[in-house]
C-alpha cells in the first residue's frame, strides 16, 4: 500500500484534497478523528490526561471525558498545551501505526491511503512511514479571505495560523506541493496529474 501524508494550513484546500483522494479510491485517514479516538472511553490516554489536568475530568459512571472542561484547563497557557500535547502525541503515533499496519482497515487492501495531517510539525518523526509526503499550498492572505467568507472570525484565523506550520516549512519538508492560490480547476487538474502518474508506475515508491 502506497502511504501518502497529506498537509496543509487551515484554508488551504487539503480537506478537499483528502476528499477527492477518498472518491478515486484512497483510504483516507484523518488524524484529527484519530486524536478524537485516543481520548474515548477504556483508552490508556485517559488516566495521564486525568492525572494531569484533573480526576474530575472524566465521569465516574461512563469514564467519558469532558471534552470542553480539558480545553479549557489544557489551552488556558502555553505550558498546559504543551503538556496535553505532550501527554496525547504518543498515543496517536501508536493509534495510527496500528491502523497502517492493517488494524481497521477494510478487507480488501486499497492500493493508496491519504493521511490528512493536520500540523506536519507534530508527526516530522513519523515521515519514514509516508512512501510522499503532499502538500497543498496557498498565501497565508487568500487563505485568510477564504475562511472569512465561510464565516470564520479573523481573529480566529490568524490564532490558528499563528500555531501552524508556515508554508516555508511545508514546502520543505514536501515531495510533492500542491498549489491552490488559483482557481478550483487549476488544483484539479494538478491533482488528477499527479494521481495518473502514480497510477500508471503501480503506485511505486516515491521516496529515496
Amino acid at each position: 500500500m502506497y502511504t501518502v501524508f497529506l498537509a496543509g494550513g487551515i484554508a488551504s484546500g487539503k480537506s478537499s484534497v483528502a476528499r477527492e483522494l477518498e472518491r478515486r479510491g484512497a483510504w483516507r485517514i484523518d488524524l484529527d478523528q484519530v486524536s478524537r479516538a485516543v481520548l474515548e472511553p477504556g483508552s490508556d490516554c485517559l488516566p495521564e490526561i486525568a492525572d494531569a489536568f484533573g480526576d474530575d475530568l472524566l465521569d465516574p459512571q461512563t469514564g467519558e471525558l469532558d471534552r470542553g472542561l480539558l480545553a479549557a484547563r489544557a489551552f488556558a497557557d502555553p505550558a498546559s498545551c504543551a503538556l496535553l500535547e505532550k501527554i496525547e502525541m504518543p498515543h496517536i503515533k501508536r493509534m495510527l501505526v496500528r491502523t497502517l499496519e492493517g488494524e481497521g482497515c477494510c478487507l480488501t487492501a486499497p492500493a493508496v491511503c491519504v493521511v490528512e495531517v493536520p500540523l506536519l510539525d507534530r508527526v516530522e518523526d513519523m515521515l519514514d512511514l509516508a512512501d510522499e509526503v503532499v502538500c497543498v499550498t496557498c498565501p497565508v492572505e487568500v487563505r485568510r479571505e477564504r475562511a472569512i467568507g465561510r464565516g470564520m472570525d479573523g481573529a480566529d484565523f490568524d490564532r490558528r495560523v499563528a500555531n501552524q506550520p508556515t508554508e516555508e516549512y511545508l514546502r520543505s519538508h514536501a515531495d510533492t506541493v500542491l498549489d491552490n492560490s488559483g482557481a478550483p480547476e487549476r488544483l484539479a487538474t494538478a491533482l488528477g496529474a499527479w494521481w495518473a502518474e502514480r497510477e500508471s508506475s503501480g503506485w511505486g515508491e516515491a521516496r529515496g
